[in-house]
């Protein structure tokens, strides 16, 4: 998972903005046309996202309305196109804001500040047990931090979330690798191990990340 996804095709705007989004501790990746951003949007699974319009192939509006069919990330759009249908479009498709170029960096980067403390920063997950901290990506146990992976992380997440409902291995593996990915189911048996290893007092009779034969994994209090 990234913090943010930048989908501007002008090189030299995004590799400031990108750096002054670094800088200010975000994780970022940019794309410069409408395919790759779905295509990373879905794989990188992103927490926000900051879209131009006029894009190579796909414009930003089919961006938005693609994104908005299986997702409500939060989408400021960033664009010179300053008339009012188009502002109305954007955000009658769904976007959260629309910011028009040359834009205040200042003020962008207010915006999205704003948008993650209200979203993202009060959403913690705890049982008792373990504790997750969504904005800070940290997973405790016992107020201790764990030793994650962003992969184990999103995984122990996911789990959590779903407490008590067994989730099949070709679901979890979607949700965390994606359905174009490159690695292998068993990569999802792997990191079950490894969680495992990291959370259970003993692993090999977990109390915590269930097996369901025949089916996937069950997360238990």
């Amino acid at each position: 998972m990234i913090d943010i996804l930048v989908v501007e095709d002008n090189l030299e705007m995004a590799t400031l903005l990108c750096d002054f989004l670094k800088a200010e501790g975000y994780s970022v990746q940019n794309c410069t046309d409408g395919e790759s951003a779905l295509k990373a949007f879905e794989s990188e699974d992103a927490r926000l996202v900051i879209l131009d319009i006029m894009l190579p192939g796909l414009d930003g509006f089919a961006v938005c309305r693609k994104i908005r069919e299986n997702a409500n990330t939060p989408i400021i759009i960033v664009s010179a196109k300053t008339e009012k249908d188009d502002k109305l479009n954007g955000l009658i498709l769904g976007a959260d804001d629309y910011i028009e170029k040359p834009y205040d960096i200042d003020i962008l980067l207010a915006k999205i500040k704003g948008i993650f403390t209200r979203r993202y920063q009060t959403e913690v997950l705890s049982d008792g047990f373990l504790k997750i901290d969504k904005s800070k990506r940290i997973a405790y146990k016992e107020k201790i931090p764990l030793d994650l992976t962003q992969k184990e992380f999103d995984l122990l997440l996911l789990l959590m979330e779903n407490t008590g409902k067994t989730l099949s291995k070709d679901y979890l593996f979607n949700q965390i690798w994606g359905f174009d990915s490159f690695s292998e189911p068993q990569t999802l048996t792997v990191h079950i191990k490894w969680l495992r290893q990291k959370i259970e007092s003993n692993p090999k009779n977990p109390d915590h990340i269930v097996t369901v034969w025949g089916v996937g994994y069950r997360y238990e209090r």
